[in-house]
């Protein structure tokens, strides 16, 4: 804005009181603060006006960017779908003609087996003395069970019912 110090503000009233005069000093500064008060208001208008329509237009830019990524996606996914149908349908015309090889019973028979063998070994790796031993659970206890385990030796069974 503009730099107005206190010798300049003084000046100024000065000549404003030698030219408009002592009576109609008052009216007019008032009228000048008015008029000073609405350009301010007018030019804040503007500002935010402006600012709204930047944000506006990237507000439809973001838009446009996101509707093309979504067509896109789209397309993409239309193009993976129709591969993926085609290569069903030849499966298909291929399944009835001859059976493939790599799905044969005694392969898959094989395969189970040498799945369940590894993951056998994989779950028995860990002795049960390591596994007491660092605390890791070697069995579950039922809430229940856990409660008769740990009860102090001195409580009695509870009878079963809320009054004694």
């Amino acid at each position: 804005m503009i730099d107005i110090g206190l010798t300049k503000l003084a000046l100024i009233g000065v000549v404003a009181l030698v030219v408009v005069g002592p009576e109609k000093l008052p009216t007019v500064a008032r009228m000048a603060g008015s008029l000073f008060g609405r350009a301010q208001r007018y030019i804040n208008e503007v500002k935010s006006e402006v600012s709204r329509e930047i944000e506006l237009e990237e507000l439809r830019k973001m838009q446009q960017d996101v509707q093309e990524a979504a067509s896109d996606i789209e397309q993409s996914i239309s193009r993976g779908m129709s591969d993926a149908n085609k290569y069903v349908h030849a499966a298909w015309d291929d399944g009835l003609s001859s059976t493939p090889e790599t799905y044969k019973v005694e392969q898959l028979a094989i395969k189970a087996k040498s799945f369940r063998r590894k993951k056998l070994a994989r779950s028995s790796a860990v002795p049960a003395w390591y596994k007491q031993q660092s605390g890791q659970k070697s069995r579950v206890l039922s809430g229940a069970a856990r409660v008769a385990k740990y009860r102090p030796s001195g409580q009695g069974k509870s009878s079963g019912s809320f009054f004694s």
